[in-house]
């Protein structure tokens, strides 16, 4: 892999030669991936993967022309014959009022903030073998657990450089590591499977394997003989590893191209309450070793954490610089891209804040309710907010849980559900996305 300084100068180079073309502005991206994954099932190896590769992009703009291309031939011949392809094509382009680098005075400058995101780690085959065994050797492990899916675990490293014509030039290194589990329990018809995963930067904090592996079976036993339920409104409680869906739907509506689109349920709520009084969603990019923790977003700009919803009121958009145009405002920091193409707008770390009640103080008085587990299905309309998926988990009768349930759907409109909707107080961090167990009222449930 290079080093941070030969891929700033890889990028920074490829700038330069798309300047001496005649480019009025340019800005290059340089991703390189290495990876290692091992699979196995039911005590065997059975597959060992190792993926290693680069992509260099390129983005250059004649006036209000522009075009984007890239390239895995990182060698000189090939990079210049992309520099001149993406001349050609800018040339041959329409023009874009929107399109553009970010403003030169919001980019990142001195020291950036270290999110402590690459831990130099380099577990070999063997390690992750061993590994990806335990997680399945303690899901099989579980009474009722009766076949494996299988098990894995994985190591990687990704280094990524940027630079723009306006000056900016950076790069960084991020590892990440991973472990899951997928087991199946019961007979016949009466199959039921469910997992297990963790992800984290650094392997010190990647939870144990047998955890994770004691996860998936339980879970998996869990869900067996699913009984019926009968259709009708009623409280539903999400578990976090599928109520963090909930605020994603929110980061997709306030991104800068859902609004100037018009293509969003939130547009126009800017600044109003769209969520119950007390909660708090934020967006913080310097989480130490997060997920998607960046000093710098994908055009350069310093990333700052901010509070999205402040006490139930929606606070921003999340903007690009070409969206951010669009609409006559600056870009907040949260362009994300990748080894082609223009940016867009997207979250790093984004969280809801814990509540103050329990999880068994939420269910407390629902006499009658689900606790979901799983949903399935992608019933959502970005643009009227509409909701309905298939969702299986846990019936809730008189405060607690009860029978597996499956085979269920679950509706409502997502401004409704914000309203309606109050979290725990067991918010852990393990996603990029992350939410205590969530509870919304209301929502119709339709039985088996």
């Amino acid at each position: 892999m290079l080093s941070i300084s030969e891929a700033e100068t890889k990028v920074a180079d490829l700038v330069a030669a798309a300047k001496r073309v005649g480019a009025d502005a340019a800005d290059a991206v340089y991703h390189r991936n290495e990876s290692t994954e091992v699979q196995v099932r039911l005590g065997a190896l059975e597959d060992v993967g190792r993926s290693d590769g680069e992509e260099i992009g390129l983005r250059l703009f004649v006036g209000k022309r522009s075009a984007s291309v890239s390239s895995s031939d990182l060698s000189r011949d090939a990079l210049a014959a992309l520099v001149e392809r993406a001349a050609a094509m800018a040339r041959e382009a329409p023009e874009d009022d929107y399109a553009g680098l970010a403003p030169a005075d919001r980019l990142l400058t001195g020291t950036a903030v270290d999110v402590d995101s690459d831990d130099g780690e380099d577990p070999s085959p063997a390690s992750l073998k061993a590994r990806a065994l335990a997680a399945e050797d303690a899901a099989r492990a579980i009474a009722g657990v009766t076949n494996s899916e299988g098990a894995g675990a994985s190591a990687g490293r990704t280094l990524m450089a940027l630079a723009t014509s306006t000056g900016f030039v950076r790069g960084s290194v991020s590892s990440g590591y991973g472990c899951s589990a997928s087991v199946i329990a019961g007979e016949g018809a009466g199959m039921q499977r469910d997992y297990a995963y963790h992800s984290a930067r650094h392997l010190s904090d990647l939870e144990g394997a047998e955890e994770i592996g004691t996860r998936a079976g339980q879970r998996a036993v869990g869900r067996l003989n699913p009984g019926k339920l009968a259709s009708g409104a009623m409280p539903i409680l999400f578990d976090p590893r599928v109520g963090s869906s909930l605020i994603g739907h929110l980061a997709g509506a306030i991104t800068g191209s859902s609004i100037a689109r018009k293509t969003s349920f939130l547009l126009g709520k800017r600044g109003e309450r769209i969520f119950a009084p007390g909660i708090t969603i934020r967006d913080d990019p310097h989480r130490l070793r997060g997920l998607r923790s960046r000093a710098f977003d994908g055009e350069g700009l310093t990333t700052m954490p901010v509070d999205v919803v402040a006490d139930g009121v929606l606070q921003t958009w999340l903007l690009d610089s070409a969206s951010a145009r669009q609409l006559g405002e600056a870009p907040t920091g949260h362009a994300a891209r990748g080894g082609s193409g223009a940016p867009g707008a997207g979250t790093s770390n984004f969280f809801m804040e814990a509540g103050t009640a329990s999880v068994a103080a939420l269910m407390s008085d629902i006499k009658l309710g689900v606790f979901v587990t799983e949903l399935i299905g992608q019933g959502v309309n970005g643009i009227t907010g509409d909701y309905s998926r298939g969702a299986s988990g846990f019936v809730i009768r008189d405060g607690q849980l009860a029978e597996s349930v499956a085979e269920i759907t679950i509706a409502g409109n997502l401004s409704d559900m914000f309203l309606a909707l109050t979290p725990a107080d067991d918010l852990v961090f393990r996603r990029a996305m992350d939410v205590p167990t969530l509870r919304i009222d209301g929502m119709m449930v339709a039985g088996a």
